[in-house]
């Protein structure tokens, strides 16, 4: 019988404490109505995809080529030079007319090509296109000094006139000068004496290579102008990067030299 009343109450005493069990709170919940003090931590959203053409990379504008200077004389003529197979097109202008002049007067507007083909001892030269003491033709003429340093190890120096500007045979470009007979210019000397090894047109290698070559030399000169003429018959002026050159060395002129030029003229 005791057995009995105590299995009872054993089996009464875990049942309450089982109920009181589920009536308590957990650790950490909240025993009223919402918590405002704690809310719910806030979950970040996953970052949406970007569109195509947000994520696609710009592509870099062409750099725009120099605006063309107005050459009334001449007209673009893209077949009038001889093309290798899978050339670009070319850009050599045809001379329209002549007298075609490479130099004329410092500011002239109908001066073609530009001084920029530097070669040698380009160290030792010094150019002015704009000289006024005693031109051939008022108001200007070219005085280049030569001073036979030897700036760059070279010997000798000289500069072309090219189109375009310092176009070495990497350009499809110059000009077609088909139609020419010579071409003509004014040069004296300082003190008389000046040697020239050549003057010439042409001859610029490249990948587009001036199509002929032709010059003359040497040349001595004198303090009077003096007129030359480098004969152009036969010859193929289709292509002519380089409109007018010159060279000299220390060899001829060991103390450098002084020399005027005007009125450079393909006719």
């Amino acid at each position: 019988m005791k057995l009995r009343r105590l299995l009872i109450c054993l089996f009464v005493f875990v049942f309450a404490v089982a109920a009181f069990s589920a009536c308590a709170p957990l650790p950490g919940a909240s025993v009223g109505g919402d918590d405002e003090d704690t809310p719910a931590p806030k979950v970040a959203k996953a970052p949406k995809a970007a569109k195509a053409e947000e994520v696609k990379a710009e592509e870099p504008a062409p750099a725009a080529e120099p605006a063309a200077v107005e050459q009334p004389a001449e007209t673009n003529a893209a077949a009038a030079s001889p093309s290798a197979p899978g050339e670009k097109v070319s850009r050599t202008k045809k001379v329209a007319a002549f007298p075609f002049y490479v130099y004329r007067d410092g500011a002239a507007k109908d001066n073609h090509s530009y001084p920029s083909g530097w070669m040698g001892d380009y160290g030792d030269v010094r150019v002015n296109v704009k000289e006024t003491n005693n031109p051939h033709s008022a108001p200007t003429c070219i005085k280049i000094t030569y001073s036979a340093k030897g700036k760059q190890g070279a010997g000798w120096a000289g500069i072309y006139w090219q189109q375009p500007a310092n176009n070495w045979g990497t350009a499809n470009a110059g000009y077609n000068f088909t139609g020419a007979k010579k071409l003509t210019f004014w040069a004296r000397g300082e003190k008389g004496g000046e040697v020239l090894n050549e003057f010439k047109i042409g001859g610029i290698q490249g990948e587009y290579a001036d199509t002929d070559v032709a010059g003359i030399g040497p040349v001595k000169l004198t303090t009077e102008w003096k007129q030359y003429t480098i004969d152009l018959t036969g010859k193929d002026l289709s292509r002519i990067a380089g409109c007018f050159g010159w060279a000299t060395s220390g060899d001829e002129n060991p103390d450098g030299l002084t020399m005027y030029l005007d009125d450079i003229v393909y006719e």
